[in-house]
């Protein structure tokens, strides 16, 4: 009955750990919840995720979105083929509940089919990547591209660093950079 009753609570906590990171998602992942919370007088959204497919990587720290993966916060959103959490080790609390703010994540990937609305911001590639604690984005694939009205930039690897809002773009040997911006506009605002 001890042994039962031990496991049952390992589990709960292990469930708590999952919903913690699901709800840590996306207000780490730029675009969701970030820009929501600065607005204090509108209440918090909610974040819905759909999959296929539902995995919890236990002692190797990661939860795993697979098949059809939507993840919608307010008017951000995000899809692809699998959404995949990694969380650090110290993620639950010395009392055992868990950690449920952006500092318990690792870092978040998104690959197949990503496609990611963020204001009026859609980024489309292979691969994204969000490294929470360097507050870097890096979109990987040949035809990674980001378009914010009639402006855009594609190339094999997009790094996009949150804090001072720099953009990297590099090409490969089949594709070079592109950028189309049209007069007037700062670029990508």
């Amino acid at each position: 009955m001890v042994k039962l009753c031990f496991v049952k609570k390992i589990g709960l906590i292990r469930l708590f750990v999952i919903y913690a990171v699901i709800g840590a998602i996306l207000t780490a992942w730029p675009g969701f919840a970030e820009e929501k919370a600065q607005e204090k007088t509108s209440p918090k959204e909610k974040i819905h995720i759909t999959s296929d497919k539902l995995i919890s990587g236990g002692d190797q720290r990661y939860v795993e979105f697979i098949g059809d993966v939507k993840a919608i916060q307010g008017d951000s959103e995000i899809l692809c083929d699998t959404l995949k959490i990694y969380y650090k080790k110290d993620s639950v609390k010395p009392d055992g509940t868990p950690a449920s703010d952006e500092q318990s994540l690792k870092k978040i990937v998104a690959t197949g089919n990503v496609r990611i609305k963020l204001d009026n911001k859609d980024a489309q590639t292979q691969e994204a990547v969000y490294l929470v604690e360097e507050r870097i984005i890096i979109l990987t694939g040949d035809n990674s591209k980001i378009v914010s009205g009639k402006d855009s930039i594609a190339g094999s690897r997009i790094t996009l660093y949150r804090d001072d809002g720099r953009i990297k773009v590099d090409g490969n040997a089949e594709k070079r950079v592109e950028a189309i911006f049209f007069s007037g506009k700062q670029g990508l605002e």
